[in-house]
């Protein structure tokens, strides 16, 4: 029996970057869009590739310049057996291993760069990443065919980068191919937008996000996977984010926390704070889940309609603590801790006490009077 996407890719660990990646997993009506595009002979020169983090947006991308640099320059099948079904181009054809290899002269990468003194990358794409966008589509292909541009993200430009790019899509040269990749596209520029063809991916379901996770890590067991699935909400780039960052051990700690409600374990706590601050992203990862957590509760007790649970016993605390209140105070309360974790980035709060005075806020609603 063949094997799919996700069943071949857990073969395969560590999980490839997705320039070097040819399993991409789910997207399959995405794909036959841009199949059906190319087929038509009116290939659109711009896409608006969108979805959440970690969706695959950018191993879509490489698959679809693979596609497009192998065909557009005949080294392709397409002719040979009719009309492509797949963007798929072997891992071993010449231009996947010039891409692998960050070599091919007809793709160009636009990210933000590399910040040597910070060891991490700029907040954003500036215009000097994207002034050379232009005079690279104008040149000719080196193989006679396309010559394609993936930005990376696109809602990380900065307003002159934009228009740097806006200018590009304005008058696309022939036989060039511009991949914008963008986290929210409410961010860009409506203009660029409105000249892009867009493809929105959406979110995996939970079993090829398991199947992503598993294959990435084969210790993990199949609950915390499962678990993982949920807190990425379809996405395996977050799921596995929060796998390699403890993310599921702070998510069972911070309900074990809450569950101790309507009295807080004030040394469990301190602790919890603690190690949730370790590292460089711990607050912003622990502020993510707890928001996360507090808007399904939120959503629940308004709908009246219990969500699908990470760990078991969650809904039945929800349940809980959303009957010791209105619900009108509760969006109050979430407000509150919403705008304290905004403002502990802002103005350079002290980041622990930050995270127990959310808790403490909860605590203070659903307290005996």
């Amino acid at each position: 029996m063949k094997k799919n996407a996700a069943e071949t890719l857990a073969d395969q660990a560590p999980l490839p970057e997705p320039h070097a990646n040819h399993h991409l997993v789910g997207h399959e009506a995405s794909e036959q869009e841009v199949l059906a595009s190319w087929a038509s002979g009116r290939m659109h020169h711009a896409w608006l590739i969108s979805g959440k983090r970690g969706i695959g947006k950018a191993t879509f991308a490489y698959r679809l310049a693979r596609f497009v640099l192998a065909e557009g320059s005949g080294q392709g099948a397409q002719g040979l057996f009719g009309p492509p079904q797949s963007l798929d181009i072997p891992a071993d054809h010449p231009v996947s291993r010039r891409i692998a290899q960050g070599a091919h002269p007809d793709l160009r990468i636009v990210q933000r760069q590399w910040d040597e003194k910070k060891k991490r990358r700029k907040g954003e794409i500036v215009i000097d990443d994207v002034r050379s966008i232009g005079t690279f589509l104008s040149m000719t292909s080196g193989d006679g065919g396309w010559r394609v541009v993936v930005v990376d993200a696109a809602d990380e430009m900065n307003r002159n980068a934009a228009n740097a790019l806006l200018k590009v899509l304005e008058e696309p040269p022939k036989r060039s191919l511009l991949l914008l990749l963008a986290h929210n596209p409410a961010r860009l520029l409506p203009t660029i937008r409105s000249r892009c063809r867009r493809l929105t991916l959406s979110p995996l379901a939970d079993e090829q996000v398991v199947t992503l996770v598993r294959s990435a890590m084969p210790d993990l067991g199949v609950d915390d996977a499962q678990s993982l699935a949920h807190l990425g909400e379809g996405s395996a780039g977050r799921a596995l984010e929060l796998a390699e960052a403890g993310g599921l051990e702070l998510y069972q700690t911070m309900i074990a926390l809450l569950r101790g409600l309507p009295r807080l374990d004030v040394v469990g706590l301190h602790a919890f704070a603690d190690h949730a601050l370790r590292g460089d992203d711990g607050f912003r990862m622990t502020a993510e889940l707890f928001l996360w957590w507090f808007g399904r509760a939120l959503a629940a007790g308004g709908r009246g309609q219990a969500p699908v649970e990470v760990i078991p016993g969650e809904n039945a605390l929800v349940r809980t603590l959303m009957a010791s209140a209105p619900l009108d105070q509760w969006v109050q309360v979430w407000e509150k801790v919403n705008r304290l974790f905004e403002r502990a980035d802002a103005v350079n709060l002290d980041k622990k006490q930050v995270l127990i005075s959310a808790f403490s806020a909860i605590e203070r609603l659903v307290r005996p009077r």
